[in-house]
């Protein structure tokens, strides 16, 4: 005599509830309107400080180009890219080149020796982009990218002025 088939209960399987769990919480996590009352003030605010973040390090290279112009061969393209990414969050449309804001007064501190400027150069790339990529989960779609991006150049400029001077 056969064995009869097993009892499967009735309903969904426990797979099925957890494909459909998790995909749930892929559409939440993918909306259009992350804050749906209307203001966006949280990813303004994000928007903003971004903007603050790269017309700072665009203040550092300025400075450091002030007191050491031969490097500007050197830092010139990684400048250019930090006012694109400045112009970038400033406005949300295509980057355009940005003259530093920094007032002589506030211009940064900029060490004595090239080596020594290039690493301090390469520590505030650094650490913004480690800023940025920590910021990510709070940020919508978007802007998300924006700062995954410019994090990404970021770390490559680190890299490059780092490793440029071995």
């Amino acid at each position: 005599m056969p064995y009869p088939p097993p009892l499967r209960p009735s309903g969904p399987r426990r797979r099925s509830l957890l494909a459909s769990a998790a995909g749930a919480a892929l559409l939440v996590g993918c909306t259009a309107d992350p804050d749906p009352g209307g203001g966006s003030s949280a990813t303004e605010r994000a928007r903003a400080r971004a903007a603050r973040d790269s017309r700072d390090l665009l203040a550092r290279y300025d400075a450091v180009l002030a007191v050491h112009p031969g490097l500007a061969e050197r830092l010139s393209p990684l400048r250019a890219q930090v006012a694109a990414h400045a112009a970038a969050f400033a406005d949300g449309t295509t980057p355009t080149p940005v003259r530093s804001s920094a007032s002589p007064s506030a211009a940064p501190a900029v060490p004595a020796t090239e080596k020594a400027a290039l690493a301090g150069l390469a520590a505030a790339e650094r650490g913004l982009a480690d800023r940025r990529a920590k910021a990510l989960p709070a940020v919508p779609g978007e802007l998300a990218r924006l700062l995954a991006s410019v994090a990404a150049a970021g770390a490559a400029h680190a890299y490059l002025l780092t490793e440029g001077a071995k």
